[in-house]
C-alpha cells in the first residue's frame, strides 16, 4: 500500500486546520506568526502571483533578504505551481542575470529592481495588492511536480543544480524525521541564510511537519544567538563548523552553553575528532555531525550515541541511503582504503538541470558522486579525507590536505588553517599552507612541529601567514582564492 503524502504547500494548509494557533514562526523580537496567519499569507500571495500572469511550471528567481517575507514568497510560488530558483541576495545584478538566463527564469522576485530583466518587485504596493486577495484558491497538488532547483554554492561560474520534485524533498524530510528526530513539536532555529540548502530545507521541513521556526538569520553576534536559543527554548539548531568554533571560544566555563537544546547539528566542512568531544562537553551533548550536500541530500550522520573513538568520522549511512567508496573503475575498495564517495537514495535526481556534461561526471548508474574522497572502517563508519579536486599529487604521491590541516589546527598558536596544492614545474604540485596564527609564532617553528607527525613529503614547502581565511557563508574555505595568492615556483 502506498503511504498517502500531501504536497509541501498542502501540508502547510492542513497544519493550519489541525493546529491553527500553533506558532509557525517566532521572530527575533518575540512576535509570533501562527499557522493560520502564515497559511493565509501564502495563499493570498499565490493568488496574486497567478493574477499577474505567473504560470504553473515556470521558473522564478528568488532574491530576498533572510526574513519572513522570503519564506512566504517561496511557499507561495510552490503553492501556485511555480519552480523556485534560489539566488543569493549578496550576488551582484550581473550574477543574478547570468543565473536567471542560464536556468530560463521567467522573472526574478526581489525586494529591489533588477535592471534588464523582468522583476517582480516586493514593496508596499505589492503588499497592498496581496492583502486584497482571497485566502483560498484552486492550486496544483501533484507530488511529482517540479519544486525548486537545488543549487550548489559554487564559487566560480554558474552554480550547478538538479531539479527536485515535491516527492524527492518530502522523502528527504522523512529521512530527517527518522535520522535526527524532527517532529511537529520542534522549535528549529534558522541561523543560516535561506539561499543555502540547510537553511532552506530545514525551514520548509518544519512547515511540512507543523513545527516552529525561530527566525534568527545572519548577521548576528554568536553571544546574541546563544541568548535567543535559550530564551525561546529552541529544540534544534543547525550551524556550520565556523560558527561552532566561535561559540566554543566564548564559553570558557564548565556549564553547557545550550542546556535545553535537544539537538545541535553541523554540516558543511570537516570537523575533527577533538572538536566533536569539545562541542559535546561545552555546547550540547546531543550533537549530530551530518554529511550531506544541497544537490543530493543526506549521506551519513554521526549521532550522539556513537562512541568517542568514531569521533573523526561522519558516521553511518542516513535512513534510506546507501554509500560506497570506489576506485577509478567504480569498484568498491576494501575497508580502510581511500576512494571516491558515492551515494544512492530514493530522493536523488537524475542529473543537473541544463548541464548534461557535468551530469555525466557526477550522476552515474543511479549513483551520485559527492566529489569527496573517503574511507570506510569495518563498522561501516565513513571518514572524509578531502575533496577530489583538492587532493595534492606531489611527485606522483597522493597527499590529503585535511590530514595536514588537522595537525596544524591542534597547535596552540594556530587559529585556523588551509592547505592547498601549489603548482610546480619540478614535482607537478607542492604543498602550501595558509595559517591564521594566535600569537607571534614563526614559520620554522611550525615546520619543526609538523615534522614530528608527518612524512617528509607531506611537509609544506612554505607556510603563509594570513589575517583570515576567505570563506563562503556556509563556512567552507574558498581554496581557489588562496591558490591565487601563491607565487610561481
Amino acid at each position: 500500500m502506498n503511504i498517502p503524502m500531501l504536497s509541501i504547500s498542502e501540508s502547510v494548509s492542513q497544519n493550519a486546520l489541525r493546529r491553527p494557533n500553533h506558532p509557525a514562526f517566532i521572530n527575533k523580537d518575540g512576535s509570533i506568526i501562527t499557522y493560520t496567519e502564515f497559511n493565509n499569507l501564502m495563499n493570498k500571495t499565490a493568488n496574486h502571483l497567478k493574477n499577474i500572469g505567473c504560470l504553473e511550471g515556470e521558473i522564478f528567481g528568488l532574491s530576498m533578504k533572510d526574513n519572513l517575507e522570503h519564506v512566504v514568497l517561496m511557499l507561495a510560488l510552490i503553492r501556485m505551481g511555480g519552480i523556485v530558483l534560489p539566488m543569493d541576495v549578496r550576488w551582484t545584478h550581473h550574477e543574478k542575470l547570468s543565473v536567471a538566463k542560464f536556468f530560463g527564469a521567467k522573472s526574478i522576485i526581489s525586494d529591489e529592481k533588477i535592471e534588464n530583466f523582468n522583476t517582480i518587485e516586493i514593496n508596499d504596493n505589492w503588499n497592498d495588492k496581496v492583502s486584497m486577495q482571497n485566502t483560498f484558491g484552486n492550486f496544483p497538488t501533484g507530488l511529482d511536480r517540479n519544486l525548486w532547483l537545488s543549487l550548489s554554492s559554487g564559487t566560480t561560474g554558474i552554480p550547478k543544480g538538479p531539479m527536485l520534485t515535491h516527492r524527492q524533498m518530502i522523502l528527504r524530510f522523512i529521512e530527517q524525521c527518522i535520522s535526527v528526530g524532527f517532529n511537529e513539536h520542534e522549535i528549529n532555529v534558522l541561523a543560516t541564510p535561506l539561499y543555502f540548502g540547510g537553511g532552506r530545507n530545514f525551514t520548509v521541513s518544519m512547515l511540512y511537519f507543523g513545527g516552529t521556526v525561530l527566525m534568527y538569520p545572519p548577521p548576528y553576534d554568536v553571544e546574541d544567538l546563544a541568548e535567543a536559543v535559550n530564551k525561546y527554548n529552541a529544540t534544534s539548531l543547525f550551524l556550520v563548523p565556523t560558527l561552532l568554533r566561535r561559540l566554543l571560544s566564548i564559553n570558557s566555563n564548565q556549564r553547557l552553553l545550550f542546556p535545553k537544546l535537544r539537538l545541535l547539528i553541523s554540516s558543511g566542512s570537516i570537523l575533527h575528532k577533538e572538536e566533536r568531544l569539545e562541542i559535546q562537553k561545552k555546547l550540547c551533548p546531543s550533537f549530530v555531525n551530518l554529511y550531506a550536500s544541497t544537490e543530493a541530500g543526506a549521506v551519513s550522520l554521526l549521532s550522539p550515541y556513537d562512541p568517542p573513538e568514531k569521533s573523526g568520522s561522519v558516521g553511518q549511512a542516513a535512513f534510506m541511503n546507501t554509500f560506497e567508496v570506489v576506485d577509478d573503475l567504480n569498484q568498491p575498495v576494501k575497508a580502510g582504503e581511500v576512494g571516491r564517495i558515492r551515494q544512492k537514495a530514493p530522493w536523488i535526481p537524475n542529473g543537473f538541470y541544463n548541464n548534461e556534461e557535468e551530469s555525466k561526471k557526477m550522476f552515474v548508474d543511479g549513483w551520485y558522486f559527492t566529489g569527496d574522497l573517503g574511507k570506510i572502517d569495518e563498522d561501516g563508519f565513513l571518514y572524509i579525507v578531502g575533496r577530489v579536486k583538492d587532493m595534492i599529487i606531489r611527485g606522483g604521491v597522493n597527499i590529503y590536505p585535511s590530514e595536514i590541516e588537522h595537525i596544524l589546527n591542534n597547535h596552540d598558536e594556530v587559529l585556523d588553517t588551509s592547505v592547498v596544492a601549489w603548482p610546480s614545474d619540478e614535482r607537478g604540485e607542492e604543498v602550501a599552507a595558509f595559517v591564521v596564527k594566535n600569537n607571534d609564532i614563526k614559520e620554522e617553528e611550525l615546520i619543526s612541529y609538523l615534522k614530528n607527525y608527518l612524512a617528509p613529503y607531506k611537509i609544506p614547502k612554505q607556510i603563509f601567514f594570513i589575517d583570515d581565511l576567505p570563506k563562503s557563508a556556509q563556512g567552507k574555505v574558498l581554496k581557489s582564492e588562496l591558490t591565487k595568492k601563491l607565487p610561481k615556483i
